[in-house]
C-alpha cells in the first residue's frame, strides 16, 4: 500500500513539473518553435521565434536574428521586453538559432558554422555555407510566415558569433540592415579579416568590446581595428568599450546599445 502511494505521489509530482505552460513566462510568451531541416547543410536547426502579439495590420517589423540561440534567445528575448517598456527599442521579432545542445559531440557546430578558415583549426571555415543557409532557407521561412521586414534585418553574434557578424559585415553586407558583434573572437584567423571588404556604407556595424575580456580576444581585435584605421575601411562602424564586463557578461548591454544605435539611423 505504501509503495502504491509513493508511485501515485511521484506521478503527480512529475505532472506538476512538466505541465508548466511557458506562456506563463510573460517575457517570452507567444514564442513559437520551428525545426529547420536544412537541405543545404544536411542537419537540423532549432529555431525560436518571438513576434509581437497582436501585430499591427500591414506593419513589417525589425527582425533580430540571434546566434547561439540556446543561450541568447531566452536571455535577449526576455530582456527586449523591458527595453520595449522603457522605449529604448521598438517592437521586434526575435529569432533564435539554436543547436539544441552546447556539446559539439552532440551536434553543436558553432565553431564550424560561424567561422572563416583558420590554418590551425581544420573544422573552421563554414561561415559561407551557413550564410547561404540563412539566405535560402531561414530568411524565406521567417519572411513568408511572419510580418518581418526583409530590409530591416539585424544580426547579433557573441564571441565566435561575433566573428560571423564581422564576416557578414565585410563580405555579405547586403544581407542585413544592422549587425551587432559582441566581443568578436578572431584570434585564430585574424589575417582572413584583413582581406578587402565589399563596400556598403548603408550597413550599420556595431562592435562592442568588454574591458575585462581575455587578452587573447582583445589583442587581435586591436590589430584588426588598427589595420583598418590605417587602410581606411569602407564600413559604417561604431566601436564601444563596455566597462565592468567580461567576455560573456557583456552580451545584454551589447544587444541594447547596438539596437539603439542602429534603429536611430
Amino acid at each position: 500500500m505504501k509503495f502504491l502511494l509513493l508511485v501515485f505521489l511521484l506521478v503527480n509530482m512529475s505532472k506538476l513539473v512538466y505541465s508548466n505552460d511557458l506562456d506563463k513566462l510573460t517575457s517570452i510568451e507567444n514564442t513559437v518553435y520551428h525545426e529547420l531541416k536544412s537541405k543545404l547543410l544536411d542537419k537540423s536547426y532549432h529555431i525560436y521565434i518571438k513576434a509581437p502579439k497582436p501585430v499591427v495590420k500591414d506593419k513589417k517589423y525589425i527582425t533580430v536574428y540571434v546566434l547561439d540561440g540556446g543561450i541568447t534567445f531566452p536571455l535577449l528575448a526576455s530582456y527586449s521586453k523591458y527595453l520595449q517598456l522603457a522605449e529604448d527599442v521598438p517592437e521586434l521579432i526575435i529569432v533564435g538559432i539554436s543547436y539544441g545542445t552546447d556539446d559539439w559531440k552532440k551536434g553543436n557546430s558553432r565553431s564550424h558554422d560561424f567561422t572563416a578558415p583558420a590554418k590551425d583549426r581544420e573544422h573552421y571555415g563554414g561561415a559561407e555555407k551557413f550564410q547561404n543557409m540563412l539566405n535560402t532557407e531561414l530568411f524565406p521561412y521567417i519572411e513568408n510566415n511572419y510580418p518581418s521586414n526583409k530590409n530591416k534585418r539585424i544580426l547579433f553574434g557573441q564571441s565566435l558569433g561575433g566573428q560571423f557578424a564581422i564576416f557578414n559585415a565585410m563580405f555579405h553586407p547586403d544581407n542585413f540592415w544592422g549587425i551587432i558583434a559582441s566581443n568578436p573572437a578572431i584570434h585564430r584567423n585574424l589575417d582572413f579579416f584583413k582581406r578587402k571588404p565589399i563596400a556598403n556604407t548603408a550597413l550599420l556595424l556595431y562592435v562592442s568590446r568588454a574591458k575585462n575580456d581575455d587578452e587573447r580576444f582583445i589583442r587581435p581585435m586591436d590589430q584588426w581595428l588598427s589595420y583598418w584605421k590605417k587602410n581606411k575601411h569602407p564600413l559604417n562602424m561604431k566601436v564601444e568599450w563596455l566597462k565592468n564586463h567580461n567576455h560573456f557578461s557583456a552580451a545584454p548591454e551589447a544587444f541594447r546599445n547596438g539596437i539603439m544605435w542602429i534603429t536611430k539611423h
